[in-house]
């Protein structure tokens, strides 16, 4: 399984911010523009709940079986695998709907005046810092699923390991 690369990520929100702002400014030339929900943020922010919580429970599961405790719990390779992928996934979209909503955003900025727009930028903003916090999730969950380096696969392959 790859890891998640942050320059893919930051790709993402970056072309998803500018295509976003691009069309709220021709969307706005043509009519009224879509509003940014209230539960974006508050969506995004559970997700990067449930990563995190998800994140400290294998991660506690692993330190207690490492350490050999009396009573602990193994972990599931396929469930852990499961959760990196759920994590990856909730990256990549988290990315392109903050990217989406910061440049919404940013188009927002330039109507602060109108209060319905200041609270849209608003919401957009939090979105877009809910979207990083379940970046941030994602990443620490692949960390603490990450195998150890095996030595094995560090020799050439030209001398036995006896």
């Amino acid at each position: 399984m790859k890891e998640l690369r942050i320059r893919v990520l930051a790709g993402v929100f970056v072309v998803a911010a500018v295509l976003s702002w691009a069309a709220a400014r021709l969307w706005n030339s043509v009519g009224t523009l879509p509003s940014v929900p209230v539960a974006a943020p508050i969506v995004l922010a559970l997700i990067a709940v449930v990563l995190l919580s998800t994140a400290l429970s294998l991660r506690a599961r692993f330190r207690a079986q490492r350490e050999r405790r009396p009573g602990a719990k193994g972990v599931d390779p396929l469930m852990a695998a499961r959760a990196v992928v759920f994590g990856q996934a909730s990256a990549l979209v988290a990315a392109l709907v903050a990217g989406m909503y910061g440049g919404t955003g940013l188009f927002l900025l330039e109507l602060l005046d109108i209060p319905a727009r200041r609270d849209q930028a608003l919401y957009a903003a939090f979105s877009v810092v809910a979207g990083i916090a379940v970046i941030a999730a994602a990443i620490f969950l692949e960390r603490v699923c990450k195998l150890p380096e095996d030595d094995e696969n560090q020799h050439s392959g030209a001398e036995p390991v006896a």
